[in-house]
């Protein structure tokens, strides 16, 4: 879990954001996580780079602590707001991590913003597309939420069995209890932090094209980071792998959850893109 201490706000207009923040450094990352997930899902990431680095975990309009039911879900307020926590941690350029939905948001980033950003990691993330029929699994997904759980055990059972179709990978125990940790607190046990009708449009946002246009003007070294049991189609990758300064890593033995199912795996990788990036220059 992340430390209570850690919590910060940040006003967008009518939406309040919360994000997490912690270290110091020359080199700041800011991570984004998927749709209907929260800033705790990146708090092992956190601590593990928090010696070296300023990080910043973001909880996006629409989730967790941040404002629940925003009126402005399109692509281009989801940028801004990760626009306006990178110049509140003081403009850039930071190394930029999105997970899932997270990372299509910092991929829109980096090509409106490329002084903002010094590399991009994406992470079981696309370009988006596919329309109604990429929607509709994981809006049956969400659909099937319960509007609360008893207790954490409860969630688990429910993550573990739950049919998902294609909008996630199988769950897994260790995924589940990250998940766990994004759940709220109510008089009658622990609910999502999230509103269903808000998410769906959200993601609609991402479905209705693919931006194929944006991630060729991405100018900033970029790493893919995908799943062995990816839930990005193999061609999307492939053709993305195709653009100049792109780089793929595979985690073996996981699913689109992968930095919650394989965490080790997923932090040397990262640990290694940090540190092959090598020090801030003043021209950047």
């Amino acid at each position: 879990m992340i430390a209570s201490t850690a919590w910060r706000a940040l006003a967008r207009g009518p939406v309040e954001l919360a994000y997490a923040e912690a270290g110091a450094g020359d080199h700041p990352v800011v991570l984004l996580h998927g749709l209907a997930g929260t800033a705790q899902e990146w708090s092992v990431t956190l601590r593990a780079l928090s010696d070296t680095h300023r990080v910043a975990a973001l909880e996006q309009r629409g989730h967790g602590h941040s404002t629940r039911v925003p009126k402005d879900v399109t692509r281009a307020a989801y940028v801004a707001d990760v626009v306006a926590l990178i110049d509140r941690l003081g403009g850039g350029p930071v190394t930029l991590v999105g997970q899932s939905m997270g990372g299509h948001t910092a991929m829109l980033v980096a090509a409106e913003n490329p002084h903002l950003v010094r590399q991009l990691v994406m992470v079981e993330a696309g370009v988006g597309g596919g329309g109604d029929a990429a929607t509709a699994p994981v809006e049956q997904w969400l659909r099937s939420w319960p509007a609360r759980f008893p207790d954490r055990d409860a969630f688990t059972d429910f993550f573990m069995s739950a049919d998902r179709g294609e909008a996630r990978s199988n769950g897994t125990p260790a995924a589940g209890e990250a998940w766990a940790d994004g759940l709220q607190f109510d008089a009658g046990g622990l609910v999502p932090c999230w509103d269903t009708d808000v998410l769906v449009e959200a993601l609609r946002a991402v479905h209705v094209l693919p931006r194929w246009r944006a991630w060729e003007s991405v100018s900033v070294p970029t790493h893919l980071v995908v799943a062995e049991r990816s839930a990005i189609p193999t061609e999307q990758v492939e053709r993305m792998r195709r653009r100049a300064n792109v780089e793929c890593t595979v985690i073996a033995g996981a699913g689109h959850d992968l930095h919650l199912e394989q965490p080790q795996a997923w932090r040397q990788t990262l640990e290694r893109i940090l540190n092959a990036c090598g020090p801030v220059t003043e021209d950047r």
